[in-house]
């Protein structure tokens, strides 16, 4: 069964970078779909970028530019470099993992700009904190 751990939030300036990692543990293979999710205070969970074990990448509208979502396949690791982060970049930031429809279903929805709360998902990191000040 696999197993996600975040880590590397933290508190930064606006304008700063941050890189959050996420080893998954429990299996021999990068699951075929994984992905960071973001939860504010006062807000629901929305997809920020996903990663298919092929290779393809979704963004949401609101980090194209500036979060670059990667995988490393031989540590098992997903990874989200964050740049020019902004105060409404502050949450709760999750990594997941699914079957490949959990990809086809974030890309669904950046495509057609809307929100994704990642249900097709089945696995859960416990989330790491990032906060952004100005």
């Amino acid at each position: 069964q696999v197993r996600l751990l975040e880590s590397g939030g933290g508190s930064v300036q606006a304008g700063g970078s941050l890189r959050l990692s996420c080893p998954a543990s429990g299996v021999t293979d990068i699951p075929n779909c994984m992905a960071w999710f973001r939860q504010g205070p006062e807000n629901e969970r929305e997809g920020v970028a996903s990663i298919s074990s092929n290779g393809e990448i979704s963004y949401a509208d609101s980090v194209k530019g500036r979060f670059t979502i990667s995988q490393d396949t031989a540590k098992n690791t997903l990874y989200l470099q964050m740049n020019s982060l902004k105060p409404e970049d502050s949450a709760m930031y999750y990594c997941a993992a699914g079957p490949r429809a959990s990809c086809v279903f974030f890309k669904a929805h950046t495509e057609a700009h809307a929100r994704y709360r990642g249900e097709e998902f089945e696995t859960w990191g416990q989330g790491t904190q990032v906060t952004v000040s100005l």
